[in-house]
């Protein structure tokens, strides 16, 4: 008996040592500021435990890994599109629907991109090699194109309108915003790019909340909880909150009506995206909450991708509406970490003393 009750002991403590547990926040902290990551030690919660001002709750039922070690969960990439559907919820795999636009792209991707390398390459966190991946999303914003779609393009921060959903408006996509050869401003004028048109985005952070209910019931029930806390919060500092894209007559010039070379090109969208982190065109600073599909590691949710104007994008996941004041506060109002949330992020990197926010 007590032969066997060793041997049951051994192979717990064999299984327990294969999994990779959260690092202490400290160690955490360390690492970030080794690799020049601005980031707070302030808690990510902000309320007490059970919560005492109102914060809504997940259900009982709703479990997430709260031990796993979260940093490193996110597959690098050059780029992430984000398709407009209308839809919260999708099917289980959005890149497998005969027709679609995220079916047609990722063909197109790779049969053009085998030996290319990026002519605007990001810096991942944690560190990984250069690569050319695009991350193909549905998001729940609509078109106001009937039978076409808008597409989000990040870290570049614009818009792509008028893709239509076919083998054309795929490779038309791709040449104009997707392709490792071009630049955030894209490859060129209507006349070369045929019918798309793109703009800068004009809000001060885009979130993205993953509620794709068929592939795990946790990031459906997250969603509409986090979207209302970000509003709440956000609402709170003043902001103006949307849940779906400006029209296309309020973006003013697209990138393929500039004229100049394109370095001029280059800081006109430079400019624009400043305009939108400072707030200048509404005299109040605007954000876009979208729900999308599937991200990967719906064990960590509520999952949440901000991006910014500068070309950040932060992961976090265990993300609930009694982290959201804190994630609002420091990473969308000051720029830094919150190093237990983080699952990753694109260009997180920046000089000493500086923020999310520094250009």
């Amino acid at each position: 008996m007590e032969s066997l009750r060793n041997m049951v002991n051994s192979g717990l403590s064999s299984v327990i040592s294969l999994v990779v547990t959260q690092k202490p926040q400290e160690v955490l902290v360390s690492d970030l500021q080794a690799a020049c990551v601005p980031v707070t030690v302030d808690a990510c919660r902000t309320c007490a435990n059970p919560c005492d001002v109102g914060h809504q709750e997940y259900p009982r039922m709703f479990m997430t890994d709260t031990i796993s070690e979260m940093r490193g969960t996110i597959r690098p990439y050059m780029r992430q599109v984000v398709i407009s559907t209308g839809k919260a919820d999708w099917v289980r795999e959005v890149t497998d629907e005969n027709g679609s636009l995220a079916h047609l792209l990722p063909r197109v991707v790779s049969a053009a991109t085998v030996g290319s390398s990026p002519k605007q390459p990001n810096t991942t966190y944690p560190p990984a090699e250069s690569t050319t991946r695009v991350d193909i999303l549905n998001s729940s914003h609509r078109s106001e194109d009937d039978g076409n779609h808008r597409v989000l393009v990040f870290p570049d921060y614009k818009v792509v309108m008028h893709v239509s959903p076919n083998a054309n408006g795929a490779q038309e996509l791709y040449r104009n915003a997707v392709s490792p050869s071009v630049g955030r401003i894209g490859a060129g004028s209507v006349t070369e790019t045929g019918n798309v048109s793109s703009y800068p985005l004009r809000y001060a952070c885009v979130i993205l909340l993953c509620s794709h209910k068929r592939r795990d019931y946790r990031c459906h029930i997250s969603a509409p909880l986090l979207e209302a806390s970000f509003c709440h919060a956000l609402e709170g500092e003043n902001w103006i909150v949307h849940y779906d894209l400006e029209d296309e007559d309020c973006m003013g010039l697209s990138l393929e009506d500039l004229e100049g070379t394109e370095k001029e090109r280059d800081n006109f969208m430079a400019d624009k995206l400043r305009e939108a982190s400072e707030g200048t065109a509404h005299d109040q600073k605007m954000a876009l909450i979208l729900k999308i599909s599937h991200i990967g590691g719906h064990k960590f949710a509520g999952n949440v991708i901000i991006y910014t104007p500068q070309g950040t994008g932060v992961w976090y996941g265990r993300v609930s509406p009694h982290e959201v004041p804190a994630v609002v506060k420091h990473t969308i109002l000051e720029g830094k970490i919150l190093p237990l949330l983080l699952r990753g992020g694109v260009n997180l990197n920046r000089g000493q003393g500086q923020s999310l926010l520094d250009w």
